[in-house]
């Protein structure tokens, strides 16, 4: 598939997600197998401690993922999560959560995706979660 319009396809499939919106979360970089997002913290997305919730860290990831799937599947397949694992490293303590999400090892019936989540605070960026997953195809 073309890369514009993988993209296109990528884009109109996030912008449908009222989780993403909800989470104010923004489509920032698509590529063949990569995908980013952003989101910021905001005070709705906060753990009792004032953090950024986990709740975020893992919609975020989870949503890079699957679009770094889908980014190499053809037009006749969507993509769904079949598992995905959370390590949370550090608290998310910052402005900005990203999720920076690529294809491990692409198949036909399982790709196996990983995600790595950081808190932005200016220009200083923790990793804060590692995601590992498995998405599957499905027909459309």
């Amino acid at each position: 598939m073309h890369n514009s319009r993988m993209e296109h396809r990528i884009r109109s499939s996030f912008d449908r997600q009222s989780m993403m919106t909800t989470l104010g979360a923004t489509l920032e970089q698509v590529a063949p197998g990569a995908v980013t997002i952003h989101a910021p913290i905001l005070p709705g997305s906060r753990q009792q401690q004032g953090f950024g919730h986990a709740g975020l860290t893992f919609s975020i990831g989870d949503s890079a993922a699957g679009y770094a799937a889908l980014s190499l599947l053809p037009l006749d397949q969507e993509v769904v999560t079949a598992e995905i694992k959370i390590n949370l490293l550090a608290p998310a303590r910052g402005d900005l959560l990203i999720a920076r999400s690529k294809v491990v090892k692409p198949g036909r019936r399982l790709i196996v995706v990983t995600s790595e989540v950081f808190a932005r605070t200016g220009e200083d960026e923790t990793l804060i979660a590692l995601l590992q997953g498995t998405m599957i195809p499905v027909p459309v």
